[in-house]
């Protein structure tokens, strides 16, 4: 048997950063890890240059049950600290469009620099094992399966930071959610969050086959609206816009999108009686032309100066609120994150701290907080883990 200050469970975005901050401030580090090595979904990200941060991340960018929870760990450990990090490692970077930042080469950069951390503060880690039992007396005991044998490390800390159940390929599973309920904490309904929408028949059967197609667009659901791309898919919506709106949907799975988002439908046609083009040519100026061919409306084969200008206004104001329900989403395979997890109202917004169990914790993305698409979950990884280092090294 081993003992550890802190043993902690996943060696993920939240795992390695905790484990190396915790193994920095003095204490004695284990990390268990299902997989055969660190970070995978940190490998996959960002199109592999891994999106590690956004410049400008708030509470405010965070959905949870507690939307006042991240407001600490984001303000004890921020973008520009992160930052810091990367630049001492000399990874270099790039920003793209609404404060998106990316490693210059890729996003095995963030993994080699996280490791480094960890073995610059001898953090102990145990790739290709399996745990099978967490309990506490005095000391958790964890109980795991490596390629060895069984093994089992006791200590007076234990970290959860196994993700949610987003892109099982990777590896994902329940287990920071049993282990939660096990110690008797809530667990607010996991869902598949920044993901592809899917429709029904009456959808796929009209643009189906605009498949590639994307237009920037304004995207509605209950309080949220966000502008950026919309991209069709075989069964549905995707792009930036889609998945950013999946987090907000409710139980009626409602939306409205702008298509038009820069156009005023009464200032699309300003001379009526000379424009002689069919009015799916003048929308082609706004629009994708297979879009347009595929809309529903017999008025698009007319010349426009034929048309009412109400009924043109009409059309156009359709376009700029069309409303849609989508009958599903992609499922974890294809999320982003994981929504829910285990409910905040049992946990410290300072430490990350469980206030049923001395010494548990949980970080990331286990936990209720599901940031925005462009880096926030990464930094909500990076603050929870920093606030839960840094009490562990005050215990």
């Amino acid at each position: 048997m081993q003992n550890f200050d802190v043993v902690v469970l996943g060696a993920g975005a939240a795992g390695l950063m905790c484990a190396a901050r915790a193994a920095a401030g003095g204490c004695s580090v284990l990390v268990v890890e299902h997989n055969d090595r660190p970070g995978k979904k940190i490998r996959i990200s960002g199109g592999g240059r891994c999106n590690f941060t956004n410049r400008s991340v708030t509470h405010r960018n965070m959905i949870s049950r507690n939307p006042d929870f991240a407001r600490s760990a984001l303000a004890g450990y921020g973008p520009g600290d992160f930052i810091e990090l990367v630049e001492s490692y000399g990874i270099a970077w790039h920003e793209k469009k609404l404060g998106q930042l990316f490693c210059d080469g890729s996003a095995q950069q963030i993994i080699d620099m996280l490791m480094s951390e960890c073995r610059r503060s001898q953090v102990e880690i145990a790739f290709d094992c399996h745990v099978n039992t967490v309990t506490k007396s005095d000391l958790f005991m964890v109980e795991y399966m490596s390629s060895s044998g069984a093994k089992q490390a006791r200590a007076g800390n234990l970290v959860v930071a196994t993700g949610g159940l987003s892109i099982p390929s990777l590896g994902a599973s329940d287990l920071g959610y049993r282990i939660a309920e096990h110690f008797g904490h809530p667990i607010i309904e996991p869902l598949p969050a920044l993901v592809p929408l899917t429709f029904g028949t009456d959808f796929t059967g009209r643009f189906g086959d605009l498949s590639g197609v994307s237009l920037e667009a304004n995207v509605r659901a209950s309080s949220a609206l966000f502008r950026e791309n919309v991209l069709f898919t075989h069964r549905g919506l995707s792009g930036p816009a889609i998945l950013q709106i999946s987090s907000y949907l409710r139980d009626d799975a409602a939306l409205e999108i702008d298509l038009l988002p820069d156009v005023d439908a009464r200032a699309v046609i300003t001379d009526y009686p000379s424009e002689r083009r069919q009015l799916r040519s003048v929308l082609a100026l706004h629009l994708p032309q297979r879009l347009v061919d595929v809309w529903d409306s017999p008025l698009l084969s007319k010349p426009v100066n034929t048309i009412a200008r109400r009924d043109v206004e009409s059309l156009l104001t359709a376009m700029k609120h069309w409303r849609l329900t989508a009958s599903g989403t992609e499922g974890y395979a294809k999320a982003e994150v994981t929504s829910g997890g285990v409910c905040t109202s049992r946990l410290s917004s300072k430490t990350m701290q469980s206030s049923i169990v001395d010494g548990l914790y949980f970080i990331g993305e286990v936990v209720d907080v599901t940031g925005w698409l462009g880096g926030y979950n990464f930094q909500w990884a990076w603050s929870s883990a920093a606030s839960a280092a840094a009490a562990l090294t005050r215990r």
